[in-house]
């Protein structure tokens, strides 16, 4: 089995390969190709990666490589984990959105849409390329953000399946609470890429006894303080919403945070640039304790789960993904791409039956979706206009001088990026 990762100079990438070695029963992997054009960052990594593979006795081959066409080749999965712009474009979509008084993030907002501008075209150029080498190949996308990378990737007819982690770090974070194993835990996780509520928490399996009321109950407090929002909101809701919906649930509260400390971005370019000194000591084999701060947490264990099942023996698993709504959330049209359970097999994931939603997360979902439809459109085909209308779409914005202050600088700190700008 070949496997490529394309963006294989990300400070991410090591995380990715303890998980392939440590679980190389579950996902075989004969040959394995990290694809970057940043020739010396890839080798960094690259060679810490071989020594990964060998202190665990994984026998596959990791290779690396410039030339996208030629590391494709072949390959059975591409893995997507690409930053267009690198972390100075991430501190500008973290940055300038403030000056308007909405919030800064990366994949939330203004920001958001900055990045997924940059990156859909992009995306798109080497999923065709994928697609001439070899027709079969899955890609496997991790790049943000995904719910409308994903969906531009299935739009144009390519074999692809989102993945976020935000499902598995709460898995696993409820199986300790619960003192119960990561495969007792599933959970009834429902929405939008980083838009998504657990709405059960249960046990063995889709019928098993839900938990969520004794883990709000026990553990309530310590939920709420890892989402930053106060105890009593889980309480009235009933459900754990993801962390992402704090810029949704206290907008204002973070932006005037995000005012007064340095950006994410900042902090994460300290941490690469520190990490890609420890990458480059020959002594060094195993992951470092500092990667656990980068983010991506469990990431290299969703991806060897969903590959497994995509590429497997014809077993199925469950599996949070992002993929096609087909009629799962019927407020939505049948191409929107969301975030849910779905049974996961060689033909790929088929969600599972979802019950009719509280119109407290049916609203804002049907909302983001529509965002993300003009999103899509304005990647797709460029235009003023239309990244205005996507920014006046966007619940975090939906004022006509706060869109317009906010394409403005949208497309003024993107210009090297956006070929129609």
């Amino acid at each position: 089995m070949k496997l490529a990762v394309v963006g294989g100079g990300s400070t991410y990438t090591p995380e990715l390969i303890d998980g392939f070695a440590r679980l190389r029963d579950t996902l075989p992997i004969s040959e394995l190709v990290l694809i970057d054009p940043a020739a010396e960052r890839l080798e960094l990594i690259g060679g810490l990666a071989r020594r990964i593979f060998a202190k665990q006795g994984h026998p596959g081959l990791i290779t690396t490589t410039s030339d996208l066409d030629a590391g494709v080749a072949g390959a059975d999965a591409v893995l997507l984990q690409l930053r267009i712009g690198g972390q100075a474009a991430r501190l500008q979509d973290e940055t300038w959105p403030l000056e308007c008084g909405c919030v800064g993030q990366e994949t939330t907002g203004a920001g958001g849409l900055a990045k997924a501008l940059r990156t859909v075209p992009v995306v798109l150029d080497i999923a065709e390329r994928v697609r001439r080498s070899n027709p079969d190949a899955w890609i496997i996308d991790f790049t943000n953000p995904v719910g409308i990378v994903t969906r531009a990737l299935l739009q144009a007819g390519h074999k692809a399946v989102g993945l976020c982690n935000v499902a598995i770090g709460f898995q696993r974070r409820f199986a300790a609470m619960l003192d119960l194993t990561p495969a007792d835990i599933h959970l009834d996780h429902v929405g939008l890429n980083h838009l998504t509520w657990e709405l059960g928490v249960r046990k063995g399996g889709p019928e098993g006894e839900n938990l969520l009321p004794q883990l709000l109950a026990a553990h309530g407090e310590a939920i709420a303080a890892d989402l930053r929002l106060p105890r009593a909101v889980l309480d009235r809701l009933g459900v754990v919403p993801s962390y992402y919906l704090r810029y949704f649930y206290a907008h204002d509260e973070v932006v005037r945070e995000l005012a007064t400390k340095p950006s994410r971005a900042a902090e994460v370019a300290a941490m690469e640039k520190e990490l890609l000194g420890l990458y480059g000591d020959p002594a060094l084999d195993e992951k470092p304790e500092l990667l656990a701060k980068r983010g991506g947490a469990f990431y290299s264990e969703a991806a060897v789960d969903l590959a497994a099942a995509l590429l497997g023996d014809g077993g199925s698993s469950h599996q949070v993904v992002n993929t096609l709504n087909n009629g799962t959330l019927p407020f939505l049209p049948d191409d929107a791409v969301i975030e849910v359970q779905a049974r996961v097999d060689r033909s790929g994931p088929v969600p599972l039956a979802v019950p009719r939603l509280d119109p407290l997360y049916s609203g804002l979902i049907a909302h983001v979706t529509a965002y993300e439809d003009l999103a899509l459109d304005a990647a797709l085909r460029g235009g003023r206009e239309r990244v205005f209308r996507a920014l006046l779409a966007h619940p975090l914005v939906g004022q006509y001088d706060l869109a317009e202050g906010l394409t403005d600088r949208l497309l003024a700190h993107n210009k090297e990026h956006l070929a129609w700008a």
